[in-house]
């Protein structure tokens, strides 16, 4: 990244309707954490350090943390948000760590949206350097965008005139279709610059991060938007159906990205493959193989049916039918 990027990831929400005994952001999407798949966008995206906001059964986050620091990865460090006040106060929570970082640009994203690729923050962030932009949205048009706060743009020159939630739009503003997915980029000075002005003077007495940017606007200051390609940059789950179609996403993708890459599974059935595992070309992967972690599958193998691989290693040609092996 050209220029000093940090990253705060708001992790502190309760998720009530997950009905788990853990935190929200811990819930697995095809046996990986949403957290940790945020944590790797910003890696993979270039951010050198970054500050997790825990809150909700927050002792667990921070022990998973202390597991999820790589030695080459970015900085981790975590705060408390003692009560959850909103996504703004979430952010004040990370004020001394914004402090710290001396300038540059802050990353916000939500610990619970997976499919925020590296490659949709780093778009983001080249549209929000070229632009001069105080404040980039990262945004999504979807088919259906009820629930979610609209982007209203100044016809005049594109930019964000306002962030309007669904509950308080007009009719001409339902139609609008691009949303706000949550997650940011700003020039960390003008984001401490109006952390203090944000208030809670609303019917639900908390700290919006919507109000940050609509602060900057009428600072005139530039706010902007960048459309992410993938409309799924903006799901998250709020409850375990919500969860399920989440992995349902994940592994149609990833088992057409092994297919397009030579690896063969004529029958998709029990077949689920993690995110970090690869596989070589010429490999079959039979029906009710799951293969977890950073399992690593050499070239003409052949694997399963029935088989389960967590971190394991398999040389190039080997036939591992009816196994169940761990770190092998």
């Amino acid at each position: 990244m050209p220029e000093q990027t940090c990253a705060v990831v708001l992790a502190a929400g309760e998720g009530k309707r997950m009905k788990s005994n853990h935190p929200k952001v811990l819930s697995e999407v095809l046996f990986k954490p949403m957290l940790q798949w945020v944590l790797d966008a910003a890696e993979g995206a270039g951010v050198s350090r970054v500050c997790v906001v825990a809150g909700h059964l927050h002792e667990q986050v921070e022990r998973y943390l202390e597991t999820a620091q790589k030695p080459d990865g970015p900085a981790l460090c975590h705060v408390l948000q003692t009560e959850r006040r909103g996504t703004g106060h979430a952010v004040m929570m990370a004020e001394p760590f914004l402090r710290a970082q001396g300038g540059g640009h802050t990353l916000v994203l939500n610990g619970d949206a997976p499919f925020v690729s590296e490659a949709v923050i780093r778009a983001a962030l080249d549209d929000h350097l070229e632009n001069g932009s105080a404040v980039t949205v990262i945004t999504a048009e979807l088919d259906d965008p009820s629930g979610y706060g609209r982007i209203v743009r100044d016809p005049a020159n594109g930019q964000v005139r306002a962030i309007v939630e669904h509950k308080d739009a007009d009719e001409a503003t339902l139609a609008v279709r691009e949303i706000n997915s949550g997650a940011y980029w700003f020039r960390t000075e003008d984001l401490l610059s109006i952390l203090g002005c944000l208030s809670s003077d609303n019917a639900q007495h908390e700290y919006y991060l919507t109000d940050a940017v609509r602060l900057l606007i009428e600072q005139n200051k530039r706010a902007g938007a960048f459309i992410a390609a993938d409309p799924d940059a903006v799901l998250g789950a709020n409850d375990c159906l919500q969860l399920h179609s989440l992995n349902e996403i994940a592994r149609g993708r990833i088992l057409r990205a092994h297919m397009l890459e030579g690896v063969e599974i004529p029958c998709t059935d029990g077949v689920v493959i993690g995110p970090d595992v690869k596989i070589g070309r010429s490999t079959r992967i039979l029906p009710n193989t799951i293969l977890c972690g950073t399992a690593c599958i050499g070239s003409d193998c052949t694997v399963g049916p029935c088989t389960m691989l967590t971190d394991c290693n398999v040389p190039d040609g080997t036939n591992l039918p009816f196994t169940q092996q761990s770190s092998c």
